[in-house]
C-alpha cells in the first residue's frame, strides 16, 4: 500500500497469556517508558469503571513483579489527582434519565475523559522523564534528533551511522579509539590498526567496552543493558565489572549478536535479525508479525511527538509493514485506520484505543 502498510493480523494469543508475558518482560527488561505507559492503562483503565477481580489481580500481579512498576502507579495516581481528572469523571449519572439510557453514556463519557486526562498526565511524566535528554548536546561531540539518520567520519577516518535519538562522544588518546555510545544506536565501520594507526577502536556502552577486531557492527540498547551486532569480521566483547551471573566477554563472528548486563552476563541473541535491526540505515523500518506494542515502540524513536496504545489487547495485535522514515507524520492515522481503532490527536501525544 502507499502509506507502507503492507498487513495487520490479529493476534492468536489469549488475554491470559498476554499478561503473563507482559509480566515477565515487565520484570526482566522493561524500560522506564513503557513501565510508565502501562501505569497510566491502568489508571484509565480503573477511571473508566471498576476493575473486574480479573483486572485486579493481573494488577496487582504487575505491581508485585517489579519495585518500579509501583512507583510508576502511584505517580501515575497522584497527577491524575492533580490534574483534578478523578473530580470530573466521579460525576453522578444525570437524575432523570432511565438507567438503560444513562448507563452507556456515562461509560462513554468516561472514557473520552479518562483518554483527555491521561494525555495531560503524560505530556507531565514524559516531560520529567525526557529532560536528561537536554544535557545530551552538552556531552556529546554528534548527536541525532527524532527521525534523523546521520552519517560522521572521526578523525581517525572511522564511520558512524547514527541512528535517531542517538549520540556518541570521542575518547581518543595515546593508547587507543575510544568512543562512548551515549544514547541510541549505531553501525560503526572502523578504520583498521595499521602501521601508522597502531591503537585499537573500542565503543563503550552501558558497563561494556566492544574491541573492533574487524571492520563493521552495531551497539545499541537492550533492556537493561546492551547488545552487539557482528556486520563484518569479528568484535571482542568485554563487560568493564563481573556480572552476577554468567560470562564476563565473548568474541563475536560475523552474522552473531550478543546482549549483555550486570544480571545475566553476556550471551548470545541467535533470535535477533540483524538485517531487520538495521533496516535504519536503509531508511525504512521493517516489521513482520511484530505485536502493535513493540512496533509503536520503534516508531516514537523517528518521529516528534509519541504515538502510545492504551488497550493491553490491541498492544497485541500483529503488525506486519514496511514504513520509510521520512513519512511517518502520519503514521498514527495509518495504524488506526488500518486496525479499526479510535484515536485522539494532541499536541506531541496520539492515543490509540
Amino acid at each position: 500500500m502507499t502509506n507502507g502498510l503492507l498487513t495487520i493480523a490479529p493476534s492468536d494469543v489469549s488475554p491470559d497469556i498476554t499478561r503473563s508475558r507482559e509480566n515477565r518482560v515487565s520484570s526482566e527488561n522493561q524500560p522506564e517508558q513503557a513501565i510508565r505507559e502501562q501505569a497510566a492503562e491502568w489508571v484509565v483503565r480503573e477511571s473508566a469503571g471498576p476493575l473486574s477481580d480479573q483486572q485486579q489481580r493481573a494488577l496487582a500481579q504487575w505491581c508485585a513483579a517489579d519495585p518500579r512498576h509501583v512507583q510508576a502507579y502511584e505517580f501515575a495516581r497522584a497527577t491524575w489527582a492533580d490534574l483534578g481528572a478523578l473530580s470530573e469523571l466521579a460525576l453522578p449519572v444525570r437524575r432523570g434519565l432511565p438507567p438503560t439510557l444513562a448507563r452507556p453514556v456515562r461509560r462513554r463519557s468516561r472514557w473520552r475523559r479518562a483518554m483527555t486526562g491521561v494525555a495531560a498526565m503524560l505530556v507531565v511524566a514524559f516531560g520529567v522523564a525526557q529532560a536528561p535528554e537536554l544535557l545530551l548536546d552538552w556531552r556529546a561531540d554528534y548527536v541525532t534528533g527524532a527521525g534523523e539518520v546521520r552519517r560522521v567520519t572521526l578523525p581517525d577516518g572511522s564511520l558512524v551511522d547514527l541512528d535517531s535519538r542517538s549520540a556518541i562522544a570521542l575518547a581518543f588518546d595515546h593508547g587507543e579509539r575510544r568512543v562512548r555510545l551515549l544514547a541510541g544506536e549505531a553501525v560503526f565501520s572502523a578504520a583498521p590498526v595499521t602501521e601508522r594507526e597502531r591503537r585499537p577502536f573500542v565503543v563503550e556502552y552501558a558497563g561494556a567496552t566492544t574491541r573492533a577486531l574487524g571492520t563493521r557492527f552495531v551497539v545499541g540498547q537492550a533492556g537493561e543493558g546492551g547488545w552487539v551486532g557482528m556486520l563484518e569480521h569479528r568484535v571482542a566483547v568485554d563487560l568493564l565489572s563481573p556480572p552476577q551471573r554468567g560470562r564476563a566477554d565473548q568474541v563475536v563472528e560475523q552474522g552473531q549478536s550478543v546482549r549483555y548486563d550486570q544480571a545475566a552476563g553476556v550471551r548470545p541473541w541467535p533470535e535477533q535479525n540483524l538485517q531487520r535491526a538495521t533496516d535504519w540505515e536503509r531508511g525504512v523500518l521493517v516489521f513482520e508479525r511484530q505485536p502493535l506494542a513493540e512496533v509503536v515502540a520503534r516508531l516514537n524513536r523517528y518521529r516528534p511527538g509519541r504515538l502510545m496504545v492504551v488497550d493491553s489487547q490491541l498492544a497485541q495485535r500483529e503488525v506486519s509493514g514496511v514504513f520509510r522514515l521520512d513519512q511517518l507524520a502520519a503514521v498514527g492515522g495509518v495504524l488506526s485506520d488500518e486496525l479499526q481503532a479510535r484515536r485522539v490527536e494532541l499536541p506531541g501525544l496520539t492515543l490509540i484505543y
